[in-house]
This record gives structure tokens, sequence and C-alpha cells, in this order.
């Protein structure tokens, strides 16, 4: 029993002397409630975020540009959102890395029961707001995200690079992610710009909600969720990293082979207690759900994302991507060097 009582302090001591990779160290994860994120949402539910030596603490965010913050004050450890305002968080001096991509080309318009009608085959996009704002009187709203997020970024870029849209037919309404949603379904808003799972929740909900614009549309190649590391916390635990990919790389494949098997994980943390998981698997079949977790496939569309925020000024500046981006996580991962 002296034995006992004696080694008891010494294991502690011991433990307590154990680097950071050997432990389940506490990591505090930001996201925002939308399938992009998946993938890291399966990582934790198998188990693989343990194996990693990582106890994941997730915190759930309206927007990317609001994450931001919590990153400059140093109590976000890993980002799970657009990676368009990491290229603003880089130009204030915030250290922060993406490591692998989750998503791309999330993002869609959706039009509204009012503004829907519309859109009728070979109706162009701008004709169709021309006469929804001669029918009402009024310009059609758009709800999308703060400035600087890629919502609002992809819509932006739809409105006036895409379709010429004219100016005085559209007004963009800034809002977070849930009021989006409410606000479309409720009919506040004309339309909006939404993610899956909030697709196919809406047109469940109300089939004369109709998407008129998928994300290969609004911006080519749309960068869209990212997995990024503060530079503190990878200098700190670059092993735990590097096993995190690797099970981000484990679960974009289970995603694709198996969504029955990775929706309980999305439905736990996304659902609320209201979708189901049926509602889950079909929204990571959808067309607007298209999973990677290889950072590179991004790069370009990025710097064109940045390029197109600081022309309408939601950017001061370019800001180079040399150090924004680090793929190696990911080729090893995959076991490329």
């Amino acid at each position: 029993m002296r034995f006992a009582r004696f080694l008891a302090p010494v294991l502690v001591a011991m433990l307590g002397s154990l680097p950071a990779s050997a432990q389940n160290a506490p990591t505090r994860v930001g996201i925002i409630p939308v399938l992009g994120v998946s993938p890291i949402l399966v990582v934790d539910k198998e188990g693989w975020a343990k194996d990693a030596g990582l106890d994941l603490k997730f915190t759930t965010f309206e927007s990317g540009p609001l994450m931001i913050q919590a990153l400059a004050s140093g109590t976000l450890d890993v980002y799970v959102a657009g990676v368009a305002p990491l290229g603003v968080a880089r130009s204030k001096g915030i250290d922060v890395r993406v490591v692998a991509a989750t998503a791309v080309e999330e993002m869609t318009v959706a039009a509204g029961p009012k503004l829907a009608p519309f859109f009728a085959p070979g109706v162009k996009a701008a004709e169709a707001f021309k006469k929804f704002k001669e029918a009402n009187g009024k310009a059609a709203r758009i709800a999308t995200q703060p400035p600087g997020s890629v919502p609002h970024t992809t819509l932006v870029h739809w409105l006036t690079q895409v379709t010429n849209i004219a100016k005085d037919d559209y007004e963009i309404v800034p809002m977070g992610i849930d009021a989006t949603q409410q606000a479309l379904l409720s009919g506040a808003v004309d339309g909006a710009t939404i993610r899956e799972p909030t697709d196919t929740i809406v047109q469940q909900r109300n089939p004369a909600i109709k998407v008129v614009a998928l994300g290969g549309e609004m911006f080519p190649a749309q960068p869209g969720t990212v997995v990024a590391v503060s530079g503190a916390f990878l200098a700190k635990n670059p092993e735990a990293v590097q096993k995190l990919v690797a099970a981000l790389v484990k679960a974009d494949a289970l995603i694709k082979s198996d969504p029955k098997r990775a929706a309980p994980a999305i439905e736990a943390a996304l659902g609320k207690g209201i979708i189901d998981a049926d509602t889950i698997v079909k929204a990571l079949g959808s067309p607007a759900s298209k999973f990677t977790a290889d950072p590179r496939v991004i790069v370009d569309a990025t710097a064109k994302m940045q390029a197109f925020q600081v022309s309408i000024g939601t950017l001061d500046k370019d800001v180079p991507l040399d150090g924004l981006f680090d793929p190696s996580f990911y080729l090893k991962a995959i076991g490329t060097k």
C-alpha cells in the first residue's frame, strides 16, 4: 500500500512530462454549421482525433470572419471554415496555415417562392431580377454572410461578373448562417446564398424554393471550407497535426464511400435534433456537395478570389499565399513526398 502511495505521484509526474502529441491535448476547434465541416466531425466521432492525441473541443461560429477574431485572440487552435477570411487574417499579422481542404464549390444561390418563378427556362438571371423588380416595385433582397466571407464574395462575383445583374435590381443583406436559412424560409428575403445541408432542408420544407446557381457557376473552382491551424499550435504539435490531416483524408474517403456511416456524426453536430440522418445522407449526395482533402486544388482559385476581394474593397491588398498553404501534411498522409 505504501508503495502504491509512493508510485501514484511519480506516475502523475511522468504523465505530466510527456510531450503534447502523446496526450489527448485539448484542441480548440472553430466550425461553421455547414456540410463542408463534415470531415472533422467524422474524425472526432470515429475516434481518430483521440488516436492523434487530440481532444477536440468544438465552438460554432456564424461565419468565418467572426472566427478570425478568435484566432487573433489566441482562443482557437483549429479553424474549419471558408478560406477567404484567412487572407484578411494574414494581412493583419495572424499566423495561420491551411493544412487540408474539405470541400469546394459549396455555395449556391437559392431563390425564394416570390423570386423563383421569374427563373423560367431560358430566362437569364439578369432578366429574372429585372422582371421581379417590375412586378414587385422593389429590388430583390438577397441574404448572405458578412463582407470578407466566401458566401459574400461569391455572391458579389455572381451578381456582377457572371450574370451582370443591374445594381438597382438587388439588395445584399448580410446576416449569420442560421438567420439566413430562417429569413429565406419565412420570406423575409427573396433569395440567399446557402450551402448544404441548408439547400436540402429548405427545399424539403418549401418546394417553391429553387436553387438557381451552383458553386461552379458563381465562382469557377470556388474555394470552400478548409482546415487551418494556428502557427503556435502547429509549432507545439506537429506530429498531432500530421495525424489529424491523415485522419481527414480517411474521413473524406468515408464520406464518399459510405455516407450512411458518416451521417450520424454530422447529424449530431449540425442537426440540433431537427435534421434527421436521411436528410444528411441526401445532402451528402447533392450536386452542391464536392468533398476533397487536397489543399492544392484551391490555391489558384484562392488567389483569384483574393484579387476579387481587393477589387470590391473587402480586402485591403493582395496577401502572398506562399505561407498560407502547407500541403506537406496532406502529401505525407497520402504517401507522396
